[in-house]
């Protein structure tokens, strides 16, 4: 099977011929991954067999699109944030709307005028559209979006205190969000529209359900009614505890969640699927907090092959993905481990990396 018509089959519960993979790695772990391949860092998601090839054109490539060599580098995005490298990622340093009056957060602009520059992120998939199942992510569409802008505290305090301002910045985020779908779904051979909002953290979400459910649901339902109107599959990333949100997610249109953070309240996967498995597939579940960078090689087999037979126990309806990128601490035989429960053995991977040599 193609990667475009295995992931597709996954998706609809038909038979495939191995579970559909799409990992993220942590740019040093591309880097490790490409010096042992010898291959440039821009192959290492052919040579480790992902089955989706997908970009950002929205914030979520300021954030991890824009690699830094040190710590303490810094870049200011189209949206006016100002990022630093702090550890092994890159964090926001000055939020552009951090105290700013109503004034001037009516008079906000997102970068309409960058819709090309940001669109051309997705211009070297193009060419493995044809067997690869492709798509584009627009995240962080809303909440996420305007604390970002915002900052955390203020974004909370705004909920609570001052939901009409709240309001104006969801609405400023919802269209814009709007505007990079149809965009993207015009330009680009899309398989599925990937959406995003972080509203949960480790332990429960960050606002009530019944907030999200006021202020952030009816806005999500218009950014997934983009996806349904031309018939792709609408993936959702939201990392944490959003148990009490699921049913809501399905009920307005999503067909995938990602991350599956299992070592979260109620975000056990198996019990997942059991509960949702019949209106939804998941994307995720492989734990990097713990599991990958530190068990050893035959836990993580046994782990993975558990999750994977648990996830497609209707015939499909899960891609074998990570709770987060693969972090560069990982050991090498515990990633061809997980791999390997997929069945794919570290003898393709290599063999993969020799075609591109040869070529």
């Amino acid at each position: 099977m193609t990667s475009k018509e295995r992931v597709h089959a996954a998706l609809k519960r038909l038979p495939t011929d191995r579970v559909p993979v799409y990992m993220w790695f942590h740019p040093d772990t591309t880097k490790i991954l490409a010096e042992l391949f010898e291959v440039p860092p821009d192959k290492v998601d052919e040579v480790m067999c992902n089955d989706v090839r997908q970009a950002w054109v929205g914030n979520n490539y300021a954030m991890e699109g824009i690699i830094h060599d040190n710590v303490g580098e810094t870049h200011t995005d189209d949206w006016g944030i100002e990022w630093v490298k702090e550890g092994a990622f890159n964090q926001i340093k000055t939020s552009p709307l951090a105290d700013a009056s109503e004034e001037e957060i009516r008079a906000y602009k997102h970068p309409e005028h960058k819709l090309d520059e940001l669109m051309s992120s997705m211009d070297p998939l193009i060419p493995y559209a044809e067997e690869s199942f492709i798509g584009c992510d627009i995240s962080p569409c809303l909440f996420e979006m305007v604390w970002r802008l915002r900052g955390m505290e203020e974004t909370i305090l705004n909920l609570i205190e001052e939901p009409e301002l709240s309001e104006i910045m969801l609405d400023q985020a919802l269209q814009f969000s709007i505007l990079l779908a149809e965009e993207a779904i015009e330009r680009f051979p899309l398989d599925w529209l990937w959406t995003g909002d972080d509203v949960a953290g480790q332990q429960s979400m960050i606002m009530s359900p019944a907030c999200w459910r006021e202020l952030i649901k009816p806005k999500l339902a218009e950014i997934f009614a983009i996806g349904k109107k031309h018939n792709l599959w609408v993936a959702h990333h939201c990392c944490g505890s959003l148990y009490p949100i699921i049913p809501d997610l399905i009920e307005i249109g999503m067909d995938v969640l990602n991350p599956v953070q299992c070592n979260c309240p109620d975000m056990d996967p198996i019990d997942l699927k059991k509960e949702f498995g019949k209106d939804i597939s998941f994307m995720g579940g492989v734990d990097t907090q713990y599991l990958l960078p530190n068990g050893t090689a035959e836990e993580i087999y046994s782990t993975t092959s558990k999750l994977i037979e648990g996830m497609t126990s209707d015939g499909g309806g899960y891609i074998l993905a990570a709770s987060h990128t693969v972090p560069p601490e990982t050991p090498i035989e515990n990633i061809f481990s997980m791999y390997r429960a997929a069945g794919i053995t570290k003898e393709e991977i290599f063999e993969n990396a020799a075609a591109y040599q040869a070529n």
